[in-house]
């Protein structure tokens, strides 16, 4: 069958079209993306400016056309932090669903963890052993670790790109001051977070997931082909952390002639540069490996399990 996971997230809404059935990969068909970025719509009290809602609108209207004219037979509409913690949230969702003529599902941050964990385990299989995931989003950093596909643990901060660009990182290009400002409460956040997990196994897999962390890696990192030619990419923390200044002095404009850095993601990358550094290394990690899969294709694996159940 042929199913659509329409993902309303801080910076894109994202629909993925997917053919799948159970026991089996799914197979994506269509990927189509509106750049929102919400956090530069938030009002003075958290709330989702008007202008912000009418985006939204106009991008899940845009979303739904594309998934009847795919002849999507279901469609999985989830949304995360932005929506989740907006001040307005509840008429927001309302206008949401009035939009897509459906019932919208509001993720919690560790259920986006759990989902984008069993995308993780499903995509590098159980000879990995015990993963650690962060994923970066716009509004939030989620993180969980474990050797099954539920994660034994699993947390959601709100370190996202999109949230520490507008609270730390406002001037274009930000400054040292900036980052370090912004690199003291990651690492205040993060600290009972690294205290949590640290009575975890060791991880024999560290893994990045996020289309923040997938653009860093391409900056940072390196690639080598896996199994079946498929492209894997890996960073360092070090590598990360020598480009923290370097990018802290460019203005956005200069920023997305980078490698890896597209235009929607110039303004963030700064921010989620910094936070994903603090994260590795508040929890030890030396280096981690870019996931292909991610949120979506947790909803949907989750949604193939049950129905071949039933």
């Amino acid at each position: 069958m042929r199913l659509g996971v329409l993902d309303i997230g801080s910076n894109t809404v994202h629909l993925l079209v997917a053919d799948v059935y159970p026991g089996g990969r799914p197979l994506g068909t269509t990927s189509q993306r509106t750049v929102l970025r919400l956090m530069r719509f938030l009002g003075p009290d958290g709330e989702i400016t008007e202008e912000g809602v009418r985006a939204l609108e106009a991008a899940v209207s845009e979303a739904r056309e594309v998934a009847s004219a795919e002849n999507v037979e279901e469609l999985l509409a989830t949304a995360t932090s932005a929506v989740r913690e907006a001040a307005n949230g509840k008429d927001v969702v309302a206008r949401i669903e009035a939009a897509l003529g459906q019932e919208l599902q509001v993720l919690g941050g560790e259920t986006e963890a759990r989902y984008t964990f069993l995308a993780v385990r499903r995509w590098f299989g159980w000879a990995a052993g015990q993963i650690l995931l962060l994923d970066i989003g716009g509004g939030s950093l989620e993180l969980a670790a474990g050797p099954e596909e539920l994660p034994d643990a699993a947390a959601s901060v709100p370190l996202g790109a999109g949230r520490m660009t507008v609270n730390f990182l406002a001037d274009d290009p930000p400054g040292e001051e900036a980052i370090e400002r912004l690199r003291a409460h990651a690492r205040a956040t993060l600290e009972p977070v690294a205290e949590a997990f640290s009575g975890l196994a060791r991880p024999d897999l560290v893994v990045g997931s996020s289309k923040a962390i997938r653009s860093l890696a391409r900056l940072t990192g390196y690639s080598d082909s896996g199994p079946a030619g498929v492209e894997r990419q890996r960073m360092p923390r070090s590598a990360l952390g020598s480009w923290i200044p370097r990018l802290g002095r460019l203005p956005a404009s200069a920023r997305q002639e980078l490698p890896g850095i597209t235009p929607d993601r110039t303004f963030q990358i700064v921010a989620a540069a910094v936070v994903v550094h603090e994260a590795m290394r508040a929890l030890r990690v030396d280096e981690l490996e870019v996931a292909p899969w991610a949120l979506r294709e947790g909803v949907l694996l989750r949604y193939i399990e049950s129905l071949a159940w039933h």
